[in-house]
């Protein structure tokens, strides 16, 4: 009898330390989701600021730019569809599929503000103007802020992609839910740079 109570208290230790391992390795898993998922707030309080110029850089070229109301039109189409890719994207980072989206709609963004400054380049007037080139230094400001923080978003996720990937974590990940999280990468390599909004 005592042999079988031995081997019952042995069994009853084994089970209680893998437990404790599994919930260890949930619960890492956990706090690194919440990192990245923080760390995409982050980038999402940049952009929405960046949004929130944009119709004003818009407003101020217009005054100056009547012929070019197609160019103007694209950057606030572009603006929309980036905006609404970032409420997606911000509802669940986790989501690949948003992430891929928001990646696709910053790269139209960029490139239609690109434009922009582009056919500004035309204009003197507008160049000197006060208003336009507050904006354009908010929005440079704005840019930068957005390169650091989806180089933090990019971090965490690739430590939370790590230990999910590696084993035994990899085994429970699956069982949990834990899916791959997406990077926040620009495929094109013409478009890894932000937009140049300088007047200078």
């Amino acid at each position: 009898m005592s042999i079988a109570l031995v081997i019952l208290g042995v069994l009853a230790a084994l089970i209680v330390v893998l437990g404790l391992w599994v919930t260890g390795i949930y619960n890492s898993l956990v706090s690194l989701r919440n990192r990245f998922k923080n760390a995409f707030a982050q980038i999402d309080v940049q952009l929405k600021r960046r949004y929130d110029l944009i119709p004003n850089l818009v407003e101020v070229a217009k005054g100056y730019m009547k012929h070019e109301s197609t160019t103007l039109e694209a950057v606030i189409k572009a603006r929309n569809i980036a905006l609404a890719a970032s409420q997606s994207a911000a509802a669940n980072p986790a989501d690949a599929n948003a992430m891929k989206g928001l990646v696709s709609a910053e790269t139209g963004l960029s490139g239609a503000l690109s434009r922009l400054m582009v056919v500004s380049e035309q204009y003197p007037d507008l160049k000197a103007n006060q208003n336009m080139m507050q904006l354009t230094e908010e929005m440079t400001s704005t840019e930068n802020k957005v390169s650091f923080a989806r180089q933090a978003y990019n971090d965490s996720v690739m430590s939370y992609n790590t230990t999910r990937e590696t084993f035994p974590n990899v085994v429970f990940a699956g069982m949990f839910g834990f899916l791959p999280a997406e990077l926040f990468k620009i495929d094109d390599p013409a478009e890894r740079n932000a937009p140049k909004v300088s007047f200078t």
